[in-house]
């Protein structure tokens, strides 16, 4: 960072900088960690001498934090990924169920906003297509934070809801169907170079339904990938070009997200799997009638209270998986 040019590349030297926040921070959770680790070990050593009941609890209670906080750093080791430190673009898409696919679509981009909450990151929806009833077909987000995108790919597959329909009139069980994609979100990234014969740029005015909030002028920017068939779409922003570069950082990372996949095996099976968003693929399970149960079917972890989950706790289940797939790469 003393360098006299390490700022010529403003993107360069800001995910550098970044990095070593994370590196920083890392460091100073270790340290304070075993700080408060001597700390419980005198607390008990003196309970034990002077036979101090309350001392006792609270070294039990100290023992008990330091456990969760170990844990919290065990997952950070376990995502080691290039891009497993920084920010995530994550898509949802509604897909078999009629209107209650598009309302369990906004009800699981719903659940991920709220995890990005309790995870103290910033989200930004840069693109959403509602549907005609309720609910959405389609929605962009991006997510920034630390590690973001490390955890919220563990959430990248097909999401599987049973319930009683709201929107059947003879209340009958509904099995709805959304899929979450995720992808690094990038600052810049000179491995993928797109030229312009590869693109199809098309305009369009941003608008909700029934025409609220409808520019005038056409802001709203898609870009098709010709050789891959990846489309995105940014109508966050009311310049056009402010939206066009959104587009194309998403481009670059659905991009290098591919790249990934054909490059970690795992990843690409689980991808090449999804299929279609029906019956079969589903990663996860929320069952809300007849009875009520949450269960991932990768790691077989499962919780008997859909609501917490739903309103974004998800770490037991990323916990999991994280534990999962490394027991799976110690293997191979």
């Amino acid at each position: 960072m003393g360098e006299g040019d390490f700022w010529n590349n403003p993107d360069l030297a800001n995910d550098r900088v970044r990095k070593l926040k994370d590196a920083r921070a890392t460091c100073d959770s270790l340290d304070g960690l075993s700080r408060d680790a001597d700390d419980a070990e005198t607390l008990a050593d003196l309970a034990d001498e002077m036979k101090d009941a309350d001392s006792a609890r609270e070294s039990v209670t100290l023992g008990e934090q330091l456990v969760e906080r170990f844990k919290a750093l065990e997952l950070q080791a376990f995502l080691s990924g290039p891009y497993d430190s920084g920010n995530a673009l994550v898509s949802f898409q509604a897909g078999a169920g009629g209107t209650d696919a598009s309302d369990w679509c906004q009800m699981l981009m719903r659940m991920v906003l709220r995890f990005a909450e309790r995870m103290g990151w910033k989200t930004e929806i840069l693109d959403i297509v509602e549907a005609e009833e309720a609910g959405i077909k389609h929605a962009d987000v991006r997510i920034t934070g630390a590690y973001a995108y490390g955890y919220l790919v563990c959430e990248m597959g097909i999401h599987r809801l049973v319930r009683i329909s709201p929107f059947d009139g003879q209340a009958r069980r509904q099995t709805s169907f959304a899929a979450l994609d995720v992808s690094p979100d990038i600052e810049e990234d000179t491995t993928v170079v797109i030229e312009d014969k590869e693109i199809r740029i098309d305009t369009y005015r941003a608008g909700g339904k029934g025409g609220q909030h409808v520019n005038k002028t056409e802001s709203a920017v898609r870009i098709t990938h010709l050789p891959t068939g990846i489309v995105v779409q940014c109508q966050s922003e009311r310049s056009q070009h402010k939206n066009r570069d959104s587009a194309f950082k998403m481009l670059k990372a659905k991009i290098l997200q591919r790249r990934e996949i054909e490059r970690m095996a795992e990843v690409k099976s689980m991808y090449d799997n999804k299929g279609q968003i029906a019956w079969g693929n589903q990663l996860r399970s929320y069952v809300l009638a007849p009875y009520q149960l949450v269960k991932d079917h990768r790691t077989d972890h499962d919780v008997g209270n859909p609501t917490p989950v739903l309103d974004g706790d998800l770490m037991p289940f990323i916990d999991a998986y994280l534990r999962y797939r490394a027991k799976l790469k110690e293997k191979s």
